[in-house]
């Protein structure tokens, strides 16, 4: 009888917090705004996810490179270099105004500002299309443990479906950081080809690896017990690449490359951090890494990050290029997939490191 009451007690407070963070439109911000003392049960992280179980090597760091000129030699091994062993790095001096990158972080904040009975019209069950969707957490319905953050996440089809669906108070800041965005991605896809004896790429391999975009707004609030939580957990990202846009509290981890350690990608201002997705790895036949990386919650500041997704269309197959097997002589290590399906893969579970990339191995 006692065991009973128990499961009724834990469903009603399952119910009440699903309650609060999604049809009442709160979210995680707002259970941090009540102050409450204690962790609710429900983000309470398996003791080897937490960041105490965390070996940090502090004296290391991703590279960080200037890419005021792209067609660089210097900058072209730089880059290549970084994607094959850290598949993470910074970049300096990419071309896009700082204004339109504090325009976004500010209507980020503007996002989230929002009263709840405004945000909860983004949440699954009201939101206007699957294209524009707040959560909270990553997959609540899939996980054992929330994250513990909130985030709105955009899929781009057209300038005319943003401006009708996407909030209004960030949509125009948003669809401006994402147009010129483009004086990055293109240069930066250019020469990530060059790395693998690409010098040119036709419409096909432009749609395979840049054909599609999703930017999201990523909200992690104060936490009352960041010990036992987590802000994102250990995964890696099903993109071609990522441009990620951060604000100056800090708190993203990369995983090394021994598969050890973590190191922290510490904030720069003006500057983006570019991350080597499973696509792309796919593609490059693992010449180019996508790496774990998580989020640690932080007891004393809210912060927010702003990942550009550079993703292949939908519909595309992909697979390792012909030219990386022809040139490397090497067997492809990944079949073909069609991307929809990876990606479907990636989001009916928890984040889980490197796990969605074994859909794709032989």
């Amino acid at each position: 009888m006692a065991q009973q009451i128990r499961l009724k007690n834990e469903e009603a407070e399952i119910e009440d917090l699903t309650e609060f963070l999604i049809k009442a439109g709160h979210g995680v911000k707002g259970l941090s705004e009540t102050e409450l003392g204690d962790l609710p049960q429900q983000y309470i992280q398996p003791q080897s996810e937490r960041p105490s179980c965390m070996k940090i090597m502090d004296e290391s760091s991703i590279p960080i490179i200037d890419v005021s000129n792209w067609d660089d030699p210097m900058v072209v091994k730089s880059v290549c270099d970084a994607a094959h062993k850290w598949g993470f790095f910074q970049i300096i001096n990419h071309g896009i105004p700082l204004e339109v990158l504090e325009n976004v972080k500010l209507a980020t904040l503007a996002f989230f500002s929002l009263p709840p009975e405004e945000k909860r019209n983004y949440f699954k069950h009201t939101s206007p299309s699957n294209h524009v969707r707040l959560s909270t957490s990553f997959i609540p319905e899939a996980e054992n443990a929330l994250e513990w953050k909130d985030y709105l996440s955009l899929f781009y089809v057209s300038d005319v479906e943003a401006l009708t669906l996407w909030p209004a108070v960030c949509r125009d800041q948003l669809l401006d950081y994402m147009r010129m965005s483009q004086v990055v991605i293109k240069p930066l896809t250019e020469v990530l080809m060059k790395g693998l004896n690409i010098n040119e790429i036709n419409e096909k391999e432009w749609s395979a690896m840049t054909g599609s975009k999703r930017i999201n707004l990523n909200y992690y609030p104060k936490c009352p017990k960041p010990e036992l939580t987590v802000g994102v957990g250990r995964h890696s990202d099903v993109s071609t690449f990522t441009l990620l846009l951060q604000d100056d509290i800090g708190g993203l981890y990369v995983r090394a490359p021994d598969g050890e350690n973590w190191i922290h990608v510490p904030p720069i201002p003006g500057a983006l951090v570019v991350n080597i997705g499973d696509a792309l790895q796919i593609m490059s036949n693992g010449k180019y890494k996508s790496i774990e990386h998580r989020v640690i919650a932080n007891k004393i500041n809210d912060r927010i990050s702003i990942p550009l997704f550079v993703n292949p269309k939908p519909s595309e197959v992909i697979g390792p290029l012909e030219e990386v097997l022809k040139e490397s002589g090497e067997k492809p290590k990944y079949k073909t997939v069609l991307y929809s399906d990876y990606t479907l893969h990636f989001y009916r579970k928890n984040h889980d490191g490197k796990g969605t990339l074994e859909f794709a191995k032989l």
